[in-house]
């Protein structure tokens, strides 16, 4: 051995910081941390606990009526499923795919704020004239919660599934509820921003 070359021990190596683990427990706590923060901007915003109509039943099917989401399921919760893959790309393709517990915080936390833009009064006031959607009030505050939720079971089926069921689910729910309810997550967007006559007309079909 050279005299020269100094000796080297486990403490003179550079230390790596640990990544993030996902732990039930943690992301337990992060999930009702924004949800909780989510729920108290919602009731400070005037928003209802349930629906204004005192109907007990935890779902409806009623796309376009006064009980679109005022009950706890309703045909938009796919769109809020949706949100879920599509937080899986954006963070996939961003680089925090070896993130997990950051990809966690980012899409509860976005999920969370769009509930509360959703349901602000620019917000309902465009569903309300860019849509058939004449009879929309806001979500319930249980609704939004389940909205919540949803976007979260869409995240991690994607990260359990891989990339190319993400697709499949996608394509399938939007499928299924443009035949269903003449709308989905797509076509949510394109009416919001850029409304279209001819599309409102169709979709006026599914709620007459």
């Amino acid at each position: 051995m050279d005299a020269a070359q100094p000796l080297t021990t486990s403490s003179d190596r550079p230390q790596t910081r640990p990544l993030p683990q996902l732990s039930g427990g943690r992301a337990a706590a992060v999930f009702v941390g924004i949800g909780l923060v989510m729920t108290l901007v919602l009731l400070a915003g005037g928003r209802r606990w349930w629906c204004a109509f005192g109907d007990l039943s935890p779902w409806t099917l009623d796309a376009w009526g006064p009980h679109n989401s005022q009950h706890l399921i309703d045909a938009y919760v796919f769109s809020h499923l949706l949100h879920g893959v599509i937080l899986y790309f954006v963070f996939h393709v961003g680089g925090l795919r070896r993130f997990p517990a950051w990809q966690l915080f980012g899409v509860l936390l976005l999920e969370a704020a769009w509930e509360v833009f959703e349901n602000s009064p620019f917000v309902i006031e465009r569903y309300r004239t860019t849509t058939n959607a004449s009879a929309y009030t806001g979500d319930s505050v249980l609704n939004s919660i389940t909205d919540y939720a949803a976007c979260l079971i869409g995240w991690l089926l994607s990260r359990q599934l891989g990339w190319k069921w993400a697709v499949a689910i996608f394509f399938a729910a939007e499928t299924g509820c443009l035949l269903w309810i003449r709308d989905n997550l797509t076509l949510n967007v394109l009416m919001i921003f850029h409304p279209v006559e001819a599309i409102q007309r169709w979709q006026s079909g599914a709620g007459a």
